[in-house]
């Protein structure tokens, strides 16, 4: 796949980034080299490969799964401009 001009500006004002006629030709050709790249990494072969979080073996630290408040309602709702039983008050926006 090859990025063209026209794709490389609507690239940039999609993510609102302002790109002079000057500089889209370096970025065509920056675009045009992560795509062949990523055209690379689809030609490994990699039947029987592990899904990995780390290159390291390790099991990763987990924690209980419990449900709590949090045990600190009173500092969560200190600044909060109205609350009542420790929630939230809101104003009413729906009829």
């Amino acid at each position: 796949m090859s990025v063209d001009a026209a794709t490389v500006r609507r690239i940039a004002h999609l993510a609102r980034i302002a790109v002079t006629d000057a500089e889209v030709p370096h970025l065509q050709g920056e675009l045009n080299a992560m795509l062949a790249f990523v055209e690379q990494l689809q030609e490994v072969n990699v039947d029987g490969v592990e899904p990995m979080t780390s290159v390291m073996p390790m099991e990763m630290k987990k924690r209980a799964d419990v449900v709590t408040d949090g045990e600190i309602v009173d500092a969560v709702t200190a600044n909060a401009p109205e609350s009542e039983d420790h929630f939230f008050l809101v104003p009413k926006v729906v009829e």
